[in-house]
């Protein structure tokens, strides 16, 4: 039905460049399709981003800020000589790296890794964005 509104030249279900088959516009589902998987991707990488990036941000910063709360303790501790041992055994104690199979993190990289996964979860939800208006 044609009403004094509808405009078929801008109607993409009403484009003659389209393949109709039985009545669907198989290249619109087609294209949905692709974008409903790209919009799936886009939001799942966000949404776990979002999850671990102030995880790992957190922990390279406590990770790198232990050995200066210790030298604090060192110092408050006084003169009690045990308990400068026990501090002085638990600074040395504390690794500058760890390597886990074929990566080796430093607090340095957990700080950078979750600045890198709030960039990606800022991207994600952009494209992501764009993608839903596209669709």
């Amino acid at each position: 039905m044609d009403s004094s509104f509808s405009n078929r030249a801008h109607d993409g279900a009403l484009s003659p460049n389209n393949r109709n088959v039985g009545g669907l516009n198989v290249s619109r589902i087609l294209r949905v399709a692709v974008w409903a998987v790209f919009y799936f991707l886009f939001y799942l990488v966000q949404q776990v981003s979002e999850l671990v990036a102030p995880l790992v941000l957190i922990l390279g910063i406590g990770w790198s800020a232990l050995p200066h709360i210790i030298g604090i303790a060192n110092g408050v501790a006084g003169s009690d000589p045990q308990t400068r041992d026990m501090i002085a055994h638990v600074a040395h104690s504390i690794p500058d790296h760890v390597e886990m199979g074929s990566h080796l993190l430093t607090p340095s990289s957990l700080v950078f890794d979750g600045l890198l996964l709030m960039a990606a979860a800022a991207l994600c939800a952009t494209l992501s964005t764009i993608t839903a208006r596209t669709m």
